[in-house]
């Protein structure tokens, strides 16, 4: 779970374990949206609780990529999020934009957050210090991380943190250089 904003608003950046914990980082900042890179469960468990829980109970919108529809499904049967993420779609908050870029392979819908301003990228679960992302999760795509990695996120500066999933930060240098080994 990542948080992006300044002291007035917020986006969380998926919603995997803890609504109390999630709410402790966020304090009382405006929540815009909660932005889901994928749909397996570690990454979206209690994303229908927080955007009820925010904003005094005003909820705050899902944003998930319709390709992930299947997986959201497994999860949540019953609830749908709320808005479709687009590939280069922009999301601002706290004067920051956040690019979307779809990068299927761990899940047909996976997207990573780029924000250039920061000079970083939130990739979800598509690339990890070391190398791609998970591949042994249901609707994952070896050959298709690899082209997303490739094409969307080798794009970006060498410099480029990418703060992941699940595991330490790395750069987009380092882990051009882990693919082509």
């Amino acid at each position: 779970m990542w948080v992006v904003g300044d002291d007035a608003e917020c986006v969380v950046i998926d919603a995997p374990h803890s609504v109390d914990d999630i709410l402790v980082v966020v304090g009382d900042r405006k929540v815009k949206a909660i932005v889901c890179t994928h749909a397996h469960d570690d990454h979206v468990r209690v994303a229908p609780a927080l955007r009820e829980a925010v904003n005094q109970g005003g909820g705050a919108p899902i944003l998930l990529h319709p390709d992930d529809r299947p997986l959201w499904e497994l999860t949540h049967p019953d609830h749908l999020w709320d808005v479709d993420l687009s590939d280069d779609q922009t999301i601002t908050v706290a004067g920051e934009e956040i690019r979307v870029l779809h990068t299927p392979g761990h899940a047909p819908g996976a997207v990573c957050l780029h924000v250039p301003s920061l000079g970083c990228v939130f990739s979800g679960d598509t690339l990890f210090e070391g190398g791609p992302g998970a591949t042994g999760r249901s609707y994952s795509d070896p050959d298709l991380i690899n082209e997303s990695i490739r094409a969307r996120l080798f794009a970006l500066p060498d410099d480029t943190v990418v703060h992941t999933g699940h595991g330490p930060d790395t750069t987009i240098g380092a882990e051009r250089a882990n693919l082509d080994a």
